[in-house]
């Protein structure tokens, strides 16, 4: 609810199970907006994995995109390959940064970039190949 960008509907169980699970290591990328300014530090805790409560997140390649003093904010790029439950969010909070808002750009090579908001397309097979790879 309080995600916005890519999101694959389907009712094929098998390539819900090969998108989705983190033994396929299909990548999930997001633009996270947190309060705060992220230091150089935070972002190392990231990429080596953070304790979230259940378990401790593999790693993930993440960039600082902007850092706004003013507003005292920071927008990140995460990615990630494991996709549990509000994950990023959780990461977040464990280098103690609320995120104000989260975007999912790009599952595998599927980008958004091009979508606006509210509006749907069929995946290309050649898309769907790829994801099964």
């Amino acid at each position: 609810m309080y995600t916005s960008g890519a999101i694959i509907l389907t009712d094929d169980g098998d390539f819900v199970y090969k998108v989705t699970h983190p033994k396929h290591e299909i990548d999930k990328t997001y633009n996270v907006t947190v309060s705060g300014k992220v230091d150089n530090q935070e972002v190392e805790k990231l990429k080596n994995g953070v304790d979230i409560g259940d378990f401790i997140t593999s790693k993930a390649n993440v960039k600082i995109l902007k850092i706004d003093e003013e507003k005292n904010t920071s927008r990140l790029q995460i990615t990630i390959h494991e996709g549990k439950n509000r994950q990023i969010r959780r990461m977040c909070e464990a280098i103690n940064k609320k995120v104000l808002s989260l975007h999912r750009s790009k599952i595998g090579d599927i980008s958004v970039k091009d979508l606006k908001i509210g509006t749907w397309r069929y995946l290309k097979k050649s898309e769907i190949d790829n994801l099964l790879r």
